[in-house]
């Protein structure tokens, strides 16, 4: 096996590229672009490290760059970004991008199988690379790493603070569904990285998941090779953009590099420049928003934000004294530090929230002097660096004074510039920030943070002293294609249509058959018995918490191993004592990792409340409510689907190469993804939302009729 350590970086929106980084394109093209570009390339120039692969979506759509639609791009000697598919061939917005995640999540395995080896770390970047980083570190057993970038309760908050809708935003940027996928990763990961102490402090102390002893802080870095001081030629190319715009282009320039969003502010810092004289005397405003060809045809937010710029420009009559050009390429951007800098300006963040602010250390990092919102990594950065001014953003009174102080004093300037210069380099660099990386991965493994997935059968490229191989000889090795359906009102309920079924598995010898069930195993055998079923290849039981093979229902124990971690069951039942509305039910289906409730929905209308209780209690679990009667508490790392995934794993099926079959909400995680799936005619509601799904066939017939109809639809 080859020596070092394999580490797989997942960030799925936007545009991700190697180098012209399209940074300011749309609201998801920003700094967390760049961060991950860099920290891949970082990463790989470590000896310690063998591969990097940051894994991104693939985008063959002929309204971006043809490379986005590379599956494979070279970045380093041992760094690459992988590109997968996931969802239509068009460009999304990430906010759309949640009915796709679970292709993405089987696509990412399928490409850690091919690469023949697995990865000691996965690290995922935003909510989105969250909700599929948790679920392949949890299939494989390794180490999930997550870095939030910014955190949906935080921007929810913010949005109503400032007036907003909650039903509007919430249809706009899908919260509930991101704060789900938050809580779910933080409950999963063994590592937080934030940039910042005020984000562990404050931002993730929001959630019901803050567990400080978990998270770590290191700041992101800025690459030196690229930013740093040095004059700039007298032919750049950018000097004539400006001088379409300035008057004065020598003049001093209040600079601001920004994505045109409403959270960073810029109207404010307008309406500051455009009441203010001295300023205007002093200094030129050079606004650098992002890329565009047409306001009128980009997106509401940044058409918006736009629009109103144009409009304050007009009615403070700033023409000759501001500049925003309309593109700019992400090579460019070091020349525009070095020429504000040159110039004796100032670059201004003036935005209402900032995570961290990768512009201030490449400014800083420029001999540039920054002021900057009093939020967040801001706070850190000029408290490292001295080397500018912190202000209230909706105070525009106190950006106006700050502005004041930049231009009021050339020696302040001055010790501004030389303290930026120092500070990145104590503490801004990426050499500094992979040694701590690394060295969090190191307590990690002392830890023992995450118990192995053993493998029992692997290629031999799998195998190493850490992964058992012990060979179960089993009619699985054989198989070509694997049907799994679910029992009650699935598989079972018509036994004419269950006899074809029977008979046509047996003419089939190709083809294994699997049940997954929220039934126990004895419950299973003794139904299976009565309708005549023969043992199957595999089952699936408890709710997707117990694997057994047949014929001789050998237990998986690793399964067992691996749905354990962090597995508090007594804790579990503590909490849900007292809960009105739910009902323990009977010894016999309670399992070692499953707890079963019965649940009055007239004194219970709704399970929120006992999810968010459970949150608040720190509780690692997962609840799975069905047929709008019974509460089942699995581990987090337990369910139907997850259990398939892993059969599929272990046994080396592709998952299209797996046909499923269920009907009611606890089979809904199973159903989803690239498996070959069909919904029974006799389905529960809660499954309808899975009807536009992909990869998911609505069957007229009922019961096991419904799975032959399947048979037929696929081909399979």
């Amino acid at each position: 096996m080859q020596e070092g350590l394999y580490i797989v970086l997942i960030s799925i929106h936007g545009l991700i590229r190697g180098d012209r980084l399209e940074l300011g394109r749309d609201a998801d093209t920003g700094g967390q672009t760049r961060y991950i570009v860099e920290l891949a390339k970082a990463l790989a120039a470590h000896p310690r490290v063998a591969q990097v692969d940051l894994v991104t979506r693939l985008i063959p759509d002929a309204k971006v760059s043809p490379d986005y639609a590379q599956p494979i791009e070279r970045i380093g000697d041992r760094a690459r970004i992988v590109r997968l598919a996931c969802g239509p061939r068009r460009y999304l917005r990430k906010e759309v991008l949640w009915p796709y995640l679970d292709v993405f999540a089987d696509e990412l395995l399928r490409h850690l199988r091919q690469c023949g080896r697995m990865p000691d770390v996965i690290h995922s970047h935003y909510a989105d690379a969250g909700y599929v980083g948790c679920r392949v570190a949890g299939w494989l057993g390794v180490p999930l790493v997550h870095t939030a970038h910014s955190l949906g309760r935080v921007k929810r908050q913010r949005l109503l603070a400032q007036g907003s809708k909650p039903e509007a935003i919430e249809e706009q940027f899908h919260f509930t569904t991101r704060i789900e996928a938050e809580e779910q990763t933080l409950a999963s990961a063994a590592l937080i990285i934030a940039s910042t102490h005020q984000e562990v402090e404050e931002q993730y102390r929001l959630y019901d998941q803050y567990d400080p002893a978990r998270m770590v802080v290191i700041p992101p870095g800025v690459d030196t090779s690229r930013f740093y001081p040095a004059p700039v030629p007298a032919d750049l190319p950018f000097r004539k953009e400006l001088r379409r715009f300035l008057v004065e282009p020598e003049k001093p320039f209040i600079f601001c590099l920004s994505r045109p969003v409403p959270r960073k502010n810029v109207a404010a810092l307008l309406h500051v420049y455009g009441t203010d004289p001295f300023l205007q005397e002093r200094a030129n405003l050079l606004l650098v928003l992002g890329n565009r060809t047409d306001i009128s045809k980009m997106e509401a937010s940044p058409r918006q934000v736009l629009t109103e710029l144009l409009l304050l420009v007009d009615r403070y009559d700033l023409y000759g004294k501001v500049a925003y050009p309309k593109t700019h390429t992400s090579d460019e951007v070091p020349n525009l530090y070095r020429l504000a800098a040159q110039q004796r300006g100032v670059f201004i963040n003036p935005a209402l929230t900032e995570p961290f602010g990768l512009t201030l250390i490449e400014a800083a990092a420029c001999g540039l002097p920054v002021l900057a919102t009093a939020d967040g990594g801001p706070q850190e950065i000029l408290h490292h660096c001295q080397n500018g001014l912190l202000f209230n953003p909706l105070d525009l009174e106190a950006m106006r004074s700050a502005l004041h102080q930049a231009f009021e004093s050339e020696s302040q300037w001055q010790t501004w510039a030389d303290n930026g210069l120092k500070g990145v380099q104590a503490h801004y660099s990426w050499r500094s920030h992979v040694e701590m990386y690394l060295h969090a991965l190191d307590q990690l493994a002392e830890k023992s943070v995450l118990p192995v997935l053993s493998v029992q059968r692997q290629p031999a490229q799998y195998q190493s002293n850490k992964l058992p191989t012990t060979l179960t000889r089993n009619r699985l090795l054989t198989l070509e294609r694997l049907l799994i359906s679910d029992i009650d009102n699935t598989l079972i309920g018509d036994r004419p249509a269950l006899e074809r079924l029977l008979a046509l598995l047996q003419r089939r010898p190709e083809m294994g058959f699997g049940v997954a069930t929220g039934r126990h195993l004895e419950l299973t055998l003794e139904v299976l018995e009565e309708w005549g079923v023969p043992i199957p290849d595999v089952l699936i039981t408890s709710v997707g918490s117990e694997i057994h093979y047949g014929p001789h229902l050998v237990p998986d124990t690793s399964w067992q191993q691996h749905i354990s971690y962090r597995w508090e069951p007594q804790r579990v039942r503590d909490t849900l004592a007292d809960v009105a509305g739910l009902t323990l039910q009977p010894p016999e289906n309670q399992r070692s990792h499953k707890i079963s409730y019965n649940v009055d929905t007239t004194v219970l209308p709704s399970i929120t409340p006992v999810l968010r209780l459970l949150r608040q209690q720190k509780l690692h679990c997962r609840p799975i409510f069905s047929h709008n009667q019974f509460l089942d508490i699995l581990p987090l790392r337990a369910s139907k689907g997850d259990a398939l995934r892993y059969l599929a794993l272990k046994w080396g099926y592709p998952l299209q190469k797996l046909l499923v079959a269920g009907d009611s909400g606890n089979d809904e995680q199973m159903l989803t993804g690239n498996t070959l799936a069909v919904v029974v005619g006799n389905h529960s509601p809660e499954l309808e939302k899975l009807r536009d799904r992909p990869h998911i066939y609505f069957a007229k017939g009922h019961y096991a009729q419904g799975i032959l109809e399947a048979i037929e639809h696929y081909g399979f």
